[in-house]
């Protein structure tokens, strides 16, 4: 008699648990055909189990990603939330810090500074870190410098200076951004000064390995408690991950 394992399989599916091979190797190549071709002829049947395999794998790589993160924000508190090279915003002595990776070229991050200001106009208790994470191309690189000298020159205006720039039009660059310090009463002198005198190196290397440690690859992300946040996920989102850290000391109660 054939060996059939399509029997086989609808066998075992009603009446008892059976034993298969344990390796390819145990089977010789007329049965190693028939399986491909029940397997083949099962998903041409059943094509959504191949969407459930694919939710299945998101799954499991996002619950790595997440765990990856937590381990990492654990290892670089310091540079996430002390670092001299960052700007906070809101309460400096908040009990729930929000650090946040941008761009000043990513249109998602356009979007999400009125998240930021929806936050801290309705908490007053809450800390947010500005993390230039430059990675949009040389435009990109030219800006954040300005901004960088600019924030050493007049670090009380540079949340405006950031709202400016940020929320602007167009692609920000250094000519876009020398604009908005001069807006601000800072010379492109003085900027030009700074930048040579003091260039953003250390800056853009720091955010760059904590991403790397991170697993951030794109801006906005965020880190709120523990937790890595990837993409503009909202205010409403935001607000109520920090409201779980307050209630149980994580993002999720």
């Amino acid at each position: 008699m054939a060996f059939s394992f399509k029997k086989l399989a609808a066998t075992a599916l009603v009446l008892m648990p059976v034993v298969l091979p344990t390796s390819a190797g145990a089977l010789d190549d007329a049965q190693k055909k028939e399986i491909g071709d029940f397997i083949k002829e099962y998903l041409i049947a059943n094509p959504e189990v191949m969407l459930e395999v694919q939710d299945a794998l998101e799954k499991k790589q996002q619950a790595a990603r997440l765990e990856q993160a937590s381990a990492a924000v654990k290892e670089n508190k310091d540079a996430l939330f002390a670092s001299s090279h960052d700007i906070t915003l809101g309460n400096p002595k908040g009990d729930v810090t929000v650090v946040e990776f941008f761009d000043y070229n990513c249109g998602y991050c356009k979007r999400a500074l009125s998240d930021m200001d929806a936050i801290l106009a309705k908490d007053k208790n809450v800390r947010f870190v500005l993390k230039e994470f430059p990675i949009l191309g040389p435009e990109s690189q030219a800006a954040h410098k300005v901004s960088d000298a600019f924030r050493k020159i007049a670090p009380e205006k540079y949340g405006d200076f950031h709202r400016a720039l940020l929320g602007s039009e167009g692609r920000a660059g250094e000519e876009s951004a020398l604009e908005v310090a001069a807006s601000l009463g800072v010379t492109e002198e003085a900027i030009r000064a700074k930048m040579a005198e003091s260039p953003n190196d250390e800056s853009v290397k720091e955010a760059y390995q904590l991403a790397t440690s991170l697993g951030i690859t794109g801006t906005p992300s965020y880190i709120v408690g523990d937790e890595a946040v990837f993409g503009a996920i909202g205010s409403d989102a935001i607000e109520e991950k920090v409201a779980n850290v307050r209630s149980c000391g994580q993002t999720a109660c």
